[in-house]
């Protein structure tokens, strides 16, 4: 399965990993008619390493909120795995409230160079999805 992601948006995810010291970032991307279409940061509450991905509740929702007002739907969740391949991990998995939505991995172990991975969750399986960008 291919999935053609906007160009601005990966840059806006890149440019968030690039400005947080810690490059743990995480976020929502909402679409329109089943297509990407708007980037929203979410700050990332983790405090232990081993979960490096724990979305600010009050964000989260009123960033859903906004989505529904503008008509959009949740596409993909994107957050990072700062020192390590852009692969799901068991947290990942069982993490994944929103099995419909398409999950992105970001790793930035090489600085200024942004792993990018795509997921579905299927039957409590990642099956991979290949990112274009365009």
């Amino acid at each position: 399965m291919e999935v053609h992601i906007p160009r601005n948006l990966i840059k806006q995810i890149l440019e968030q990993a690039q400005d947080s010291p810690s490059k743990e970032i995480c976020g929502l991307i909402s679409g329109v008619n089943q297509q990407p279409a708007h980037c929203y940061p979410v700050s990332n509450r983790a405090t232990d390493p081993k979960h490096r991905f724990l979305m600010d509740p009050k964000q989260q929702i009123d960033i859903m909120r906004e989505m529904r007002e503008r008509s959009e739907k949740l596409y993909a969740i994107y957050h990072s795995h700062p020192d390590t391949p852009a692969m799901p991990s068991t947290e990942d998995m069982e993490q994944a409230a929103y099995p419909d939505a398409l999950h992105l991995i970001v790793s930035m172990s090489v600085t200024g160079t942004l792993q990018l991975n795509g997921f579905r969750i299927l039957e409590n399986r990642a099956t991979p999805v290949d990112i274009v960008v365009s």
